[in-house]
């Protein structure tokens, strides 16, 4: 199957507007079930403010919050799929700034120093674009994330004593809760990786972040993790938007990595509550999206 630029720059281009407009239905699940099971009249309040919030978003046919984030591009290429790479990439960045001039989006993405705005959402190796590939056969999957600030900032990396074991980890991560408080927007869902190196660790945790709710880690330890804390993160009483509450976070996910047998790694990523994503896949019989 070969893959035309053409097209991967309008699904780009399709995809970042589809992400801010369109929460995935996991999330509005996932709203539902902690209104359902929210006792505080308070966080009761504010999480239906926000499911409203979507409602009328989505029955407008606008934005789902005004920032509209550092975007950032999943690819996963199967076999037997005939791409050029460098291309590719070009007409992801393509897509993201006519999706930025041509909707028109507020461009959030400035240079680091001379905070220079150029009003297309790209810049320096940005829109960030991660490749990697699968056994599908010919099929290139697509996924879009716009990552807003409110949880961006609230990102965390710590190198961990092994001898410390699994309660560092658990600490860490709690702290990283507490320390954002409400600044992340609550509900969340509290990213978590641990091992590999300091760039993977946190590569992890944002992988983590932006999984569907619902999925599990496939390492078991990582799965037994997510269960241990997601509970314990929801008593802490954070709750929706940070006003108080039992809804601090959807879920807590974890990925993990084989690391040194000097180090542990643990990185803490989070995600708001408007956990925007969508994907395009390409088969040879088309171009299909969804979330």
């Amino acid at each position: 199957m070969r893959v035309d630029p053409i097209e991967v720059e309008e699904a780009a281009k399709a995809l970042y507007i589809r992400a801010l407009k369109l929460l995935p239905p996991d999330i509005k699940a996932g709203f539902r079930k902690l209104d359902s099971a929210e006792t505080d009249t308070t966080g009761k309040a504010v999480l239906g403010t926000m499911i409203r919030n979507i409602a009328v978003a989505e029955a407008n046919d606008n934005l789902l919050c005004q920032d509209t984030g550092i975007p950032i591009y999943n690819i996963v290429i199967g076999r037997n799929v005939a791409v050029d790479g460098y291309e590719l990439k070009q007409a992801i960045v393509r897509g993201c700034a006519r999706a930025t001039k041509e909707h028109p989006l507020r461009s959030s993405v400035v240079h680091p120093v001379t905070r220079g705005n150029e009003h297309t959402s790209c810049g320096r190796l940005v829109p960030v674009i991660n490749i990697d590939f699968s056994a599908d056969p010919e099929s290139l999957r697509i996924e879009m994330i716009p990552k807003g600030s409110g949880s961006e900032n609230n990102s965390w990396l710590k190198m961990a004593i092994p001898a410390d074991g699994i309660d560092a980890i658990k600490t860490f991560v709690i702290d990283c809760v507490l320390e954002a408080g409400g600044k992340t927007c609550p509900p969340t869902i509290v990213g978590v990786g641990v091992g590999g190196t300091a760039d993977l660790c946190v590569h992890l945790s944002k992988v983590a972040a932006t999984r569907a709710l619902g999925s599990v880690c496939e390492d078991a330890e990582g799965a037994r993790l997510e269960r241990e804390l997601s509970g314990v993160v929801n008593a802490l009483g954070i709750g929706a938007q940070g006003l108080g509450g039992d809804s601090t976070a959807f879920a807590v996910h974890v990925e993990t990595a084989a690391t040194h047998i000097t180090m542990n790694p643990v990185a803490v990523n989070m995600q708001c509550h408007s956990a925007r994503r969508a994907r395009a896949t390409f088969t040879p019989a088309g171009v299909s999206y969804g979330f």
